[in-house]
């Protein structure tokens, strides 16, 4: 597995990549994903998920944002997106994907890597705790936020 920047090469197959119809409301589409890695290009990281030579995921982490919501005002960077194809679910990829953001954000000197995600039923709180998130308290437009301690 590896991860790889989007490209002419490969950016149709990134717009292919879709999540289970009953997962449609916890991520946004990737073209959706490229939109705001194009307007906000200076804190997207946007990258495909590839195992061997097929794309199997999109992934995006945002980096110095400065967050000004909650109790806890500064910069932060951390996952801002993750997207694993419906008939890839359940082999790894996605934890795969996060700890290499989490690798990277630690390479940048980041100490800390947040997240937000949908809370209800079926989404994906026990896959972020489960990889050392711990939620903070705060909620951002109705998504609960969880931190990651980054150790070097």
């Amino acid at each position: 597995m590896r991860l790889e920047p989007v490209t002419a090469a490969n950016y149709e197959a990134a717009l292919a990549l879709a999540v289970r119809d009953d997962q449609t409301d916890l991520v946004a589409p990737v073209v959706k994903s490229l939109a705001e890695a194009y307007v906000f290009g200076e804190m997207a990281w946007p990258r495909l998920v590839y195992d061997g030579d097929e794309p199997v995921g999109f992934v995006m982490a945002f980096v110095d944002y400065e967050w000004t919501g909650g109790d806890d005002p500064g910069r932060r960077s951390g996952l801002w997106r993750l997207l694993i194809a419906a008939d890839k679910q359940g082999r790894g990829y996605g934890r795969f994907a996060v700890e290499a953001v989490c690798a990277e954000l630690r390479d940048r000197g980041w100490s800390q890597a947040y997240v937000t995600f949908e809370p209800r039923d079926g989404g994906p709180e026990p896959f972020y705790l489960g990889l050392g998130f711990v939620k903070t308290g705060e909620v951002s437009d109705g998504q609960t936020v969880a931190v990651r301690t980054l150790r070097p």
